[in-house]
């Protein structure tokens, strides 16, 4: 009898990976995640699908660990056995990595040469294939546009930098050992489960909470920054498409639409009823040291290959985003209410 496909992801608790675990357990995986040791809960993400009516539950385990601790991870992997792993575990905000460029390179950097080398080791007994999430941020001061796979990367940032040596680095394995190892270079992906700190759910959370009297202002850095926003249901697929194909390779995963963080909020507070420019005021304490302008992304590879395209619009992606959060302010406006009377 043939076990359930068993998976492995580094950052299972991040927006990324709730929804690619979610994605595999429907498909029958077993799917284990690497989660890091906190002091207050952190899987908020995942939690629901330990309730799941398909017994997903159970078929889901979580493992402490840290890509920076490389004998653990190797120990890990080795054990699991997985059939395939999805590395995306990553110090994944830009500006932070400006302040900590050392840890980012540590787990962006090394992170992934840790995972790729246990990936050899297991290789040698068991056969494994690897996703390595690489990013649109590796462009930086873009070549051409619409960047595609064969655009040369010019990094500004140690996250984007990072992110280059990672790339590389699964090419490396791929040509030097055959491994089955493929880079996704995803544009912006957003969602009800983005961080706060990025500025779109950041421009979302705080819209809500404005159009529910629960905040006044919204501060920004530079609006006039485009990106090519995608839904990150949809790309989770993208990632899982690769890894069924007969031969690896590397793509880009995107919308070939590009909007600027001004349009973000025109949408935002358009849906809300209110004008941005009432409630917004820039600070340029969230600027940059070196900033990506404008990125957009070719998805014809993918969509060739993988028969892989976006599902969600622009517009429908804001929409989802505002509606998961103004019913979060409503529910913190209720509560402040009951706690007042």
């Amino acid at each position: 009898m043939t076990h359930a496909r068993r998976a492995f992801i580094t950052g299972v608790t991040g927006q990324d990976g709730s929804y690619l675990a979610e994605l595999l357990l429907n498909k029958g995986y077993e799917v284990h995640g690497l989660i890091r040791r906190a002091s207050t809960f952190n899987t908020e993400r995942i939690e629901h699908l330990y309730s799941d009516p398909h017994d997903a539950g159970t078929r889901l385990f979580l493992h402490y660990g840290d890509l920076t601790d490389g004998t653990s991870l190797m120990n890990l992997v080795l054990s699991i056995e997985p059939d395939e792993i999805y590395n995306l575990a990553a110090q994944s905000h830009v500006r932070v990595s400006f302040d900590q460029p050392l840890f980012t390179v540590d787990v962006d950097a090394l992170g992934t040469l840790r995972i790729l080398e246990a990936a050899r080791l297991l290789q040698r007994h068991h056969a494994v294939r690897i996703y390595q999430a690489s990013s649109s941020e590796m462009y930086g001061k873009v070549r051409e546009t619409p960047q595609t796979e064969t655009t040369p990367f010019h990094p500004r940032s140690p996250y984007a930098c990072a992110k280059v040596f990672s790339y590389y680095q699964t090419v490396n394995y791929r040509e030097a050992y055959g491994m089955h190892v493929s880079n996704g270079i995803l544009f912006n992906h957003e969602s009800p489960w983005r961080g706060e700190t990025f500025v779109t759910r950041k421009i979302t959370r705080a819209a809500t909470r404005i159009r529910e009297g629960l905040q006044e202002r919204l501060y920004l850095g530079n609006l006039d920054a485009c990106r090519d926003w995608g839904y990150a249901r949809d790309y989770v697929e993208a990632m899982w498409l690769m890894l069924q194909q007969d031969e690896p390779d590397d793509y880009v995963i995107a919308t070939g639409e590009s909007h600027s963080v001004r349009e973000f909020l025109e949408a935002t507070f358009q849906c809300l009823g209110l004008d941005w420019e009432d409630h917004v005021t820039l600070d340029p304490r969230y600027l940059r040291p070196s900033e990506v302008d404008l990125l957009l992304g070719d998805a014809s590879k993918a969509r060739e290959r993988l028969g892989w395209y976006p599902r969600t619009s622009f517009a429908e992606l804001v929409r989802l985003m505002v509606d998961f959060d103004w019913a979060l302010a409503r529910k913190e406006r209720l509560l402040k209410m009951r706690q007042a009377a």
